[in-house]
């Protein structure tokens, strides 16, 4: 049976229309295809190139043996060394002379100051998951345990003056704790600021918040910094750095800039806050089965609140425990008080800080040309 002409033209013109879709479905999935790959890649070009120019003048990769090496910034000289361990740049994304780039101009003179990335963080790049280092057998990745085992080998290679003043701020203090009781001939002074206790993270409401928002919130971070739409973020002025003001440097708002897009960084971030009940528990058996050293003299500065940004029973939660943990652990510390402050207090009161910094070097070097 033969088909009139209305009919064949009906069917040329649903095969025009069949194809018409398909090729609207095929270029809809080249553009699809492109957003997927070109932001990521963009970013990754833009990371190698950043990672030479935003390196920090003054800052040394450290060989710390096993395939491994670590950034380290130093500033100044003489001794005691002032050696700063940030808390986890996820949260500060600040490394390097970041975070402390306030004290750092203060303090070094006439004592040195350094402080470095943490395995992963900033410019120090973590090992391939296959890299055997040795110590993943006793210590997990990403743990208070392995970051101590990496600061130690890494000061072991710098060949930093000892004994050192060890200054540490909330997941940070954990290392320096962790640091300070394993290698207690090496310090001669600890100071924490706003320390997390460890027993904060054997409360309920304390877990949720911590891996019900805030480790999602960094989950998503590294997402979106791995599939470069934080960089974009960045450009359209959506996604801004945590610190800026007048008195923080360009340099430093475009490192900040820098580990935002960084997906190795946010990955190390991301970690360090997964484990860190892993961490806890460390510092909770060392601190017990070897107490702090009477040489070891400790300081401790807090302020009002642990962080103004969340509800007011999780850091009343934290006050008691950190007074409780205090208390049993370190009875005779000295204890500094900073009004108007939170854990922010490193950028936004750093004189205060500094001031007490200040007073340790002095009392150390007056103690040496005594001697």
């Amino acid at each position: 049976m033969t088909q009139g002409p209305g009919r064949r033209v009906q069917s040329r013109g649903e095969a025009e229309g069949r194809m018409s879709y398909c090729s609207v479905l095929m270029n809809a999935g080249k553009c699809f295809l492109l957003l997927i790959i070109i932001p990521p890649f963009l970013n990754y070009a833009s990371l190698q190139r950043e990672g030479q120019m935003l390196l920090p003048q003054g800052g040394q990769m450290i060989d710390v043996g096993l395939g491994q090496k670590m950034h380290l910034l130093c500033k100044g000289r003489g001794t005691p060394v002032v050696l700063i361990q940030d808390r986890v740049a996820g949260e500060s994304l600040l490394r390097c002379v970041g975070t402390w780039w306030h004290l750092k101009v203060p303090v070094c003179h006439p004592a040195q100051v350094c402080s470095y990335d943490r395995m992963g963080l900033g410019f120090s790049k973590r090992l391939m998951q296959n890299g055997s280092t040795g110590t993943e057998k006793v210590w997990g990745m990403s743990t208070t345990g392995r970051m101590v085992d990496d600061l130690h080998r890494l000061l072991e290679a710098a060949r930093i003056a000892k004994p050192f003043i060890l200054v540490g701020s909330e997941l940070g203090a954990l290392n320096t704790r962790f640091y300070s009781h394993i290698h207690d001939v090496q310090v001669s002074d600890l100071v924490l600021i706003d320390p997390l206790p460890e027993d904060v993270f054997e409360q309920d409401q304390w877990n949720e918040y911590w891996y019900g928002k805030l480790v999602p919130s960094l989950q998503a971070r590294q997402l979106s910094a791995a599939t470069g739409l934080s960089r974009l973020l960045i450009i359209l002025g959506v996604m801004e750095p945590t610190i800026k003001g007048e008195n923080v440097s360009e340099e430093v708002v475009q490192r900040q800039k820098y580990l935002l897009s960084n997906p190795a960084h946010q990955s190390s971030a991301v970690d360090e806050h997964y484990f860190v009940n892993e961490s806890a528990a460390q510092v909770r058996d060392i601190t017990k089965f070897k107490p702090l050293s009477s040489r070891t003299s400790l300081s401790v500065i807090r302020g009002d609140s642990f962080d103004h940004t969340i509800p007011e029973q999780l850091n009343q939660m934290v006050a008691v425990l950190q007074t409780k943990f205090l208390e049993e652990s370190y009875p005779s510390a000295n204890h500094i008080h900073i009004k108007g402050a939170d854990r922010q207090m490193i950028y936004k009161k750093p004189s205060a800080i500094s001031q007490h910094l200040r007073k340790l070097v002095n009392q150390r070097q007056a103690k040496q040309q005594s001697e």
